[in-house]
């Protein structure tokens, strides 16, 4: 008789939280957890989300956006949620990190400079208006932030600075719900929320 197999690959999608929290105490010799544990249990796992996240190890969340260039406009803000304000990205919240960035005029890209804070500071005229080619980043608790230099004049409003971007791990939430990150690191969750937990 052959050997046969589920035809699936989805055990991942169907994985909830209180699963993954089920089998880290598992792994540590505990059954029949109490509430208190339970929300211990998804406390760490939102915090090793975070770990994760300055590790950069969640490079499954890179995602691709424009800004909208404004006149005389140098810093653009991308933040955490709505509640913490309006980005000046379209619909784009829970930036980590910016990448890379390019100068979009009428699709055709012009590679900008990822500079630091230091470097930035260096410069002598930051007010000077043109075609940006070098940005530098700040990440703050609620909002990352992209500043550019040149900045945008009247005739690159309207235009983009097109970029790739890290998104923060979503939170965890309920406990029926999946989490935001790919197969690959099942193994790796249960394993680090069960470290957390002993």
């Amino acid at each position: 008789m052959a050997n046969t197999t589920s035809g699936t690959t989805v055990f991942d999608k169907n994985f909830a939280i209180d699963e993954i929290i089920e089998e880290a105490y598992e792994r540590i010799g505990m059954q029949g957890v109490s509430g208190n544990q339970l929300r211990m249990a998804r406390r760490s796992l939102n915090i090793l989300f975070q770990e994760w996240g300055n590790r950069g190890l969640h490079y499954w969340q890179v995602a691709n956006n424009n800004i909208t260039l404004v006149a005389d406009q140098a810093v653009y803000t991308m933040f955490r949620s709505t509640g913490d304000g309006t980005s000046d990205a379209t619909a784009i919240y829970g930036v980590d990190d910016i990448l890379e960035a390019s100068f979009r005029n009428s699709n055709i890209d012009t590679p900008l400079t990822k500079i630091n804070r230091s470097q930035y500071q260096a410069l002598s005229n930051k007010t000077s208006t043109g075609t940006p080619t070098q940005y530098f980043v700040q990440r703050f608790i609620d909002r990352v932030t992209i500043t550019l230099y040149l900045t945008p004049g009247s005739s690159e409003a309207g235009k983009f600075i097109n970029f790739y971007y890290v998104k923060r791990i979503q939170d965890v939430g309920d406990y029926t719900n999946a989490t935001d990150v790919p197969y690959r690191f099942v193994p790796c969750m249960a394993s680090g929320l069960a470290f957390y937990l002993a």
